[in-house]
């Protein structure tokens, strides 16, 4: 079901939520609201989750400015590495951000000095190689954290590959088995994905584009001329990618319907995210029509949290929207502007241990958010659920729920724990306050069995006895009447 509501902004949405529930605590002391969507799709303002904790440049960190960043990454060791594009260069900062550990500009090849040019991409690997999408130069760049030279990787060879296909790697990221995984400039038929030893092996995770009947008979009625100027049905661009420690990518793609802008792809790459409740993982559900700002999120980049959780970068509203493992929205924050904890021109996100960082290209800048009680409390919750804790994770909903009472999603956790736990009553109690449908049918369905299942025994008494009453009295008077025909023969 289509579920964005076009005629009403989401400005609106807020504002209206706002008179109905007042300003919630901290709100006014942020440049942005925190919300999510109850079962009816409305705007919740909920407590804060994330708030601004800092602003890195590249003075503050010792260097030049950033020109126009467009990637950065966080090393197995912790460090920092930014792909400094305008600056042609590899920016290493240290664990807080606050130094630069080494600049790499330049590197000896074949005995020769090679420079990069428009550095899009960057990725270290577990294996701690650092990968460069060197844009311009058409290729990735290999190197170790100190710069010296491993291996290029360039001019993909395969007969899936059109005669003129130009090489413009955008992000890169690898596997545990080293294969490399990258988005390419015009590469619509999905991720380009080479072995370690840099061969090109085909594509990784197509969207298909699927065309409506409608279309398609309008398509054979239209002539040649019109059909030119109709939309091509090409598949979906990708934007951005992580990966998971088991080898599952996550890809964040432009999608025009707003309904699901995240892919989650095994190694055959098919598409396995689960899309909760709502069946939405699109951003925003309420969208103006007209401005600068309207029609869906646009997702640009994408991190893996742990623990099923997800975050997701929408470069048209300046917001972060974090995912759990089944799909359910958690919380959204950020948004555009120029106070402090917002953004001008979002294009990468990563963590560093509980922080969220974001990359804004414009201001050449690093912006921190790091988690308040209410965030960090959520997180909590729904990795315990993903470690199997259930127990752990009933306390720290109630917690979120202290926090924020109306919060459908930790109600919805507390009912899922105790379903796990068998206490099929109470998961009906909070599932049904959560209005989780899905998980309720179950709980009912449980419940119904145990009730029967208590009572099978006192029932099936109860038909003994009646059977064995009844036997007896056919009897009785299978004996009275053998009685009354012996008299008649005497």
């Amino acid at each position: 079901m289509r579920r964005q509501k076009w005629f009403v902004t989401l400005a609106a949405s807020l504002a209206a939520a706002v008179a109905a529930l007042g300003t919630c605590a901290g709100a006014k002391e942020l440049p942005y609201d925190t919300y999510t969507y109850d079962y009816r799709e409305n705007v919740m303002l909920t407590p804060a989750a994330y708030v601004p904790n800092g602003r890195i440049t590249g003075q503050t960190a010792g260097t030049t400015d950033f020109k126009e960043p467009q990637d950065l990454c966080v090393a197995p060791d912790g460090l920092v590495y930014v792909a400094d594009t305008g600056n042609n260069r590899i920016v290493v900062l240290d664990e807080d951000m606050s130094q630069t550990v080494r600049i790499i500009d330049s590197f000896e090849r074949d005995g020769e000095q090679d420079s990069f040019n428009a550095p899009y991409g960057v990725c270290v690997s577990e294996n701690e190689q650092l990968y460069v999408a060197d844009s311009n130069n058409k290729r990735v760049v290999v190197l170790t954290p100190e710069g010296e030279f491993v291996k290029i990787i360039d001019n993909p060879q395969s007969e899936v590959l059109e005669d003129d296909f130009d090489f413009v790697p955008l992000k890169v990221t690898v596997d545990y088995a080293d294969r490399v995984y990258v988005i390419a400039r015009n590469a619509f038929e999905g991720i380009l994905v080479f072995e370690n030893t840099g061969d090109f092996t085909g594509y990784f995770g197509t969207i298909d584009v699927k065309i409506t009947l409608w279309e398609k008979f309008w398509r054979r009625l239209a002539s040649k001329e019109e059909r030119s100027k109709q939309q091509l049905y090409i598949p979906t661009e990708f934007t951005g990618i992580d990966i998971d420690s088991d080898g599952f990518v996550y890809a964040s793609n432009l999608d025009s319907d707003g309904l699901q802008g995240i892919r989650r792809l095994n190694p055959r790459g098919e598409d396995v995210i689960q899309k909760g409740e709502n069946q939405n993982l699109g951003g925003d559900l309420w969208g103006s029509v007209y401005g600068t700002y309207s029609g869906p999120s646009e997702f640009t980049d994408v991190v893996y949290r742990g623990k099923g959780i997800y975050s997701l970068l929408d470069r048209k509203r300046g917001r972060i929207f974090t995912y759990d493992k089944e799909g359910n929205l958690l919380y959204v924050f950020g948004g555009l502007g120029s106070q402090e904890g917002t953004f001008n021109t979002p294009v990468a996100i990563e963590t560093v241990e509980d922080q969220i960082i974001v990359l804004d290209a414009y201001h050449g800048a690093v912006l921190k958010f790091a988690a308040t009680e209410y965030g960090s409390l959520i997180d909590k919750a729904v990795g315990l659920r993903y470690d199997g804790d259930e127990k752990q994770a009933i306390g720290a909903w109630e917690q979120v729920l202290k926090l924020n009472e109306n919060n459908e999603l930790a109600n919805s956790g507390i009912g899922k724990a105790y379903l796990t736990a068998g206490d099929n009553a109470q998961a009906m109690k909070y599932l049904k306050l959560g209005m989780n449908r899905k998980y309720y049918s179950i709980a009912w369905q449980r419940y119904r069995n145990e009730l029967l299942t208590q009572s099978i025994g006192p029932v099936m008494t109860v038909v003994v006895a009646v059977i064995a009453v009844f036997v007896l009295l056919a009897q009785v008077r299978k004996r009275k009447g053998r009685g009354k025909r012996k008299e008649g023969l005497l």
